[in-house]
């Protein structure tokens, strides 16, 4: 009887794991339009606590929603979070990850923190070599705080 009810606890996390980690999708004109309009002095402060008890404050977009679509095509509104990892595919497959929250978009340019831990580990990449966006909720146990 233990190992059934064991078997069944397993399967129902693995069920929630996997639909909890849904990728969606943004358009490149979509992109353009939510983040590319914003200037520098429309960003707001946040403070974030991570999995660790760290508290960090810094700047970004005044992003609540997300607008992306589903892998059908669907609309789907994404709530920001800081677990919010961002995944561009240029047109040679190459791929880099941010963390959504802190990208910023100048003109053509893209540069953000691809690490919590180490601000320093950024990048940049050209928005016109852009070939797929997608994002989706990391999992990782980070949150903003008032």
């Amino acid at each position: 009887m233990r190992t059934k009810n064991y078997l069944i606890t397993t399967i129902i996390g693995l069920i929630f794991f996997i639909s909890s980690c849904a990728t969606y999708y943004i358009p490149v004109d979509s992109f353009k339009q939510q983040l590319q309009t914003i200037d520098t002095s429309q960003y707001r402060l946040v403070t974030t606590k991570g999995p660790f008890g760290d508290v960090v404050k810094y700047k970004t977009y005044p992003i609540d929603i997300i607008k992306c679509v589903d892998k059908n095509g669907g609309r789907f509104a994404l709530t920001n979070s800081p677990a919010l990892e961002i995944r561009f595919t240029d047109n040679k497959n190459k791929r880099t990850t941010f963390y959504f929250d802190r990208i910023f978009v100048n003109g053509n340019v893209i540069t953000g923190s691809q690490s919590r831990f180490i601000s320093s580990i950024r990048a940049t990449i050209l928005l016109d070599n852009v070939k797929t966006i997608e994002i989706q909720d990391g999992r990782k146990k980070y949150r903003y705080i008032q």
